[in-house]
Order: C-alpha cells, then sequence, then structure tokens
C-alpha cells in the first residue's frame, strides 16, 4: 500500500511536458510506477539532447583532456548502457558476442572509444540512442508494476532500481556534457 501511495503522490505532483510546470506525471500506456519512471526518464533524454543538438562537428568531436572522451562517445555510452539494461531486465542476460561487438567500446568508452567515436555529426549518436530508447518504451509497456517490483533474476536489485540507475546514469553524464560544453573554446 505504501509503494501505492507514493507513486499516487508522484502521479499528482508531476508533468514533464513541454508545457508543463516541472511536475511528472504517468505516462499513458503504461502501469503506474513505470509510467513515472518513463517519464523522468524522457525528460533526461530530452534535456541531453537539447544540450548537444546544435553542436557542430568540432564540438561533438572536443576532447576535454588527452584521457577524456568526446561528446558524442559519451552520448553512444548512454544508448549502450540503456540497451544492456534492456537485455538485463527483460531477458536476464548481458551482451552476446555480437552484441558486444556493436556496443561494448561506447559500454566502456576509453580509448578504443576515443579512437573509434569521432568525426560524426551529433545527429548519428543521437538517432542511436532513439532507436534504443525506442525498444525500451516498447518493452516496458508489456510489463506491469509488479514486474517492476520485482528482483532482477540473480541480482539484488529490482527492476525498478535497475531504470532508476539507468537515469542517475544519464544524469550524471548529462552534468559531464555540460561542463565539455562550458570548456570548449
Amino acid at each position: 500500500m505504501k509503494y501505492l501511495l507514493t507513486s499516487v503522490m508522484l502521479i499528482l505532483l508531476c508533468d514533464f511536458s513541454l508545457a508543463g510546470q516541472n511536475v511528472i506525471k504517468q505516462k499513458k500506456g503504461y502501469s503506474p510506477h513505470i509510467g513515472v519512471t518513463v517519464s523522468m526518464m524522457e525528460d533526461l533524454k530530452r534535456r541531453v539532447t537539447n544540450s548537444v543538438v546544435n553542436l557542430s562537428q568540432e564540438e561533438t568531436d572536443f576532447l576535454l583532456y588527452e584521457e577524456a572522451n568526446r561528446i558524442g562517445a559519451l552520448i553512444l555510452h548512454l544508448a549502450a548502457t540503456e540497451k544492456y539494461y534492456q537485455l538485463y531486465t527483460f531477458e536476464n542476460r548481458g551482451f552476446n558476442k555480437n552484441e558486444q561487438e556493436i556496443w561494448g567500446t561506447a559500454l566502456n568508452l576509453g580509448e578504443k572509444a576515443r579512437e573509434t567515436f569521432k568525426d560524426k555529426p551529433i545527429q548519428y549518436y543521437l538517432d542511436k540512442w532513439d532507436e534504443v530508447r525506442k525498444e525500451t518504451l516498447r518493452l516496458l509497456k508489456t510489463k506491469d508494476d509488479k514486474w517492476f517490483k520485482a528482483k532482477v533474476q540473480g541480482s539484488s536489485m529490482n527492476n525498478h532500481w535497475a531504470w532508476y540507475h539507468v537515469m542517475e546514469h544519464q544524469a550524471n553524464h548529462m552534468g559531464q556534457i555540460r561542463l565539455i560544453i562550458k570548456r570548449i573554446d
């Protein structure tokens, strides 16, 4: 009951629509807790996207220092992390060999990512994230709050915490991206 009351209170308090006044509202088509989480995830993605969508190629590829990550790579990292959690929470597995080849460098970042993820417009990276998010939203519509509350098989976390972690990960990198943008000459 306490879980339900918290969800109802969140629903009543919030809505992240463009015309909204900084409130969250349950997204239609989803169970209550998932709908609130989707609303927050979509707001975070919108804010990250708005921060980078108008970057030039030079800004997208800017390195703050020699061992830093480029903004494009960070956007792809957000997509890779979200893709990993799709597999982890919906299929109870990590990347297979093919998925590791596609997403591993973006997930891990570092030197290989600095060499691989450059010379592409920001829209390339945003499109990849859009593809992953579209699948996340489709999959979340197939689940209910009972699933959200359930533990991920073989893990100490529940599905709700896993998707909360995806959001906090995006928020942390949003701050990093905004700091990099402020340092571009």
